[in-house]
């Protein structure tokens, strides 16, 4: 038997600041729940620590209300977001010291479970999903169990943490191809379509711009996640050829994608992955992107078009070559590089690997029942 087809106990560290659930506040939620429902798919044993409100078929276990400042209120937020997770991750670390999890896989972007997990008696990988900031990057370089390793979700991730400490591998992030199915044809007449959290760095101001220029009507989806923004910089923009849809459950949102003649991304930093780039991908939707972190690695010239960051009108450019693109080309390309099946197949057999190497090392959990963290 492959050790990839071993049964094991996973437990999960999600983020804070929102749960883990649909709709989903951004791709890390997504990316989370996927990677938990998958894993539970295949007959693993998996509990998810993360947010109060997350979803509970993940075999969740609740460690913190969400931390999201807008929820917390104005005066303390920073110090009260802070302590609140700080409290969270410091009781969660050392519970696990007396569990019985076979490895733990930490999808936050805390400082703690990083620094922590020399403490552990399982070993445990790190995926890394953001370019290196002050506290992750402290915790990380702080960072000295043998038995830890890091991932990074592309390329990018990989050259851009590579000055903090080696990334021991890189798996690319999956979506289920089967949630966004592949629709032959756009809607008549042809419209574009972005979508993903309302804030600044994701440009949305800067698509209605260049599909202004391009002349081509655009809808948008997701949560104004900062109402300032919205108000300054999108509402001046909005015509009668433009459409705000809200924030849409997944199965509208992959509907809206394939009715598309284009999907038009424009982050204003370097996307450590880029999976609204997969989905647009896997429902046949071409994409004009900004030539950002990771998104040249996911798209190739007969699925994409790339215009240089800010550019505005470079990025009119794209969406005029993107929307002639083949869609059967563009979900042959999600299933080459974004199918998660590939994603959970990766992980399992370093899981695997981590297992094999610490029971080597006399490295034990404790098996007493009464310190088990229960699902």
């Amino acid at each position: 038997m492959s050790i990839t087809a071993v049964w094991m106990r996973i437990g999960v560290i999600a983020h804070l600041k929102y749960p883990i659930a649909e709709p989903f506040a951004g791709g890390l939620e997504m990316h989370t729940h996927l990677l938990c429902r998958q894993l539970r798919l295949k007959g693993h044993d998996v509990t998810l620590f993360a947010a109060t409100l997350s979803d509970p078929e993940l075999g969740l276990e609740a460690i913190c209300d969400q931390t999201e400042i807008a929820k917390v209120g104005t005066a303390e937020a920073g110090d009260v977001a802070f302590f609140r997770e700080h409290h969270a991750y410091l009781s969660l670390m050392s519970r696990l010291r007396r569990s019985s999890f076979d490895v733990i896989h930490n999808n936050s972007l805390h400082y703690l479970p990083v620094s922590m997990a020399e403490t552990l008696p399982m070993p445990m990988v790190t995926t890394l999903h953001t370019p290196p900031f002050c506290w992750l990057e402290s915790g990380i370089r702080e960072a000295s169990a043998p038995s830890a390793r890091f991932v990074g979700v592309s390329e990018a991730m990989r050259e851009q943490w590579s000055r903090v400490r080696p990334i021991d591998q890189v798996i690319l992030n999956g979506i289920d191809l089967e949630r966004f199915p592949w629709r032959a044809r756009h809607d008549d007449p042809g419209h574009l379509i972005w979508y993903g959290r309302i804030v600044p760095e994701k440009g949305l101001h800067l698509a209605l711009d260049a599909a202004a220029l391009a002349g081509v009507g655009l809808r948008f989806a997701g949560p104004i996640l900062d109402q300032a923004y919205f108000d300054a910089e999108i509402t001046p923009r909005l015509t009668r050829e433009t459409t705000y849809l809200g924030h849409l459950d997944h199965e509208t949102l992959s509907k809206e994608i394939g009715q598309a003649a284009a999907f038009v991304c424009t982050p204003r930093w370097d996307e450590p992955y880029g999976l609204v780039v997969a989905e647009a991908l896997a429902c046949g939707t071409p994409v004009a992107a900004f030539a950002r972190g990771a998104i040249p690695e996911i798209l190739t010239p007969d699925c994409g078009a790339l215009a240089r960051p800010d550019d505005v009108q470079d990025l009119a450019r794209a969406i005029a070559r993107a929307v002639g693109l083949s869609r059967s080309a563009c979900r042959a390309r999600a299933e080459a590089a974004c199918d998660v099946r590939r994603m959970i197949t990766a992980y399992e057999g370093l899981y695997g690997e981590m297992i094999q190497a610490a029971a080597a090392g006399q490295m034990q959990a404790n098996d007493a029942l009464e310190d088990r963290l229960i699902a």
